[in-house]
C-alpha cells in the first residue's frame, strides 16, 4: 500500500473515512451511476467541510495537532450529540 492510500485509510488522519467508504460502496453497488449516490457524496462533502473548519480553528488557536485524533473527534461528536453533518 502506498503512502497516499495509507493516509486516506488512516482513521487518525481521515475524519471522514466512514463517509468515504459509504460513497465508494454505493458506487460499486450501483455500477458507478453517480446520480444514485448523490446523498452519500453530499454527506462526505459536509463531513470534510465540518472537519476542515475545526482544523482551521485549531490552527488559529495554536492547538497541535491541527486535526484532532480519532478519540478526540469521538468526544467532540458526542458532546454535540452526534454527527452534525
Amino acid at each position: 500500500m502506498d503512502k497516499t492510500s495509507r493516509k486516506i485509510s488512516n482513521q487518525d488522519i481521515n475524519p471522514c473515512l466512514e463517509e468515504s467508504d459509504a460513497s465508494h460502496k454505493c458506487l460499486d453497488t450501483y455500477n458507478y451511476d453517480r446520480s444514485k449516490c448523490s446523498a452519500y457524496f453530499q454527506r462526505y462533502k459536509n463531513c470534510r467541510k465540518y472537519w476542515h473548519n475545526i482544523m482551521v480553528q485549531r490552527r488559529r488557536d495554536g492547538i497541535k495537532p491541527e486535526m484532532p485524533t480519532a478519540a478526540e473527534r469521538l468526544e467532540m461528536l458526542s458532546a454535540v450529540g452526534g454527527k452534525p453533518y
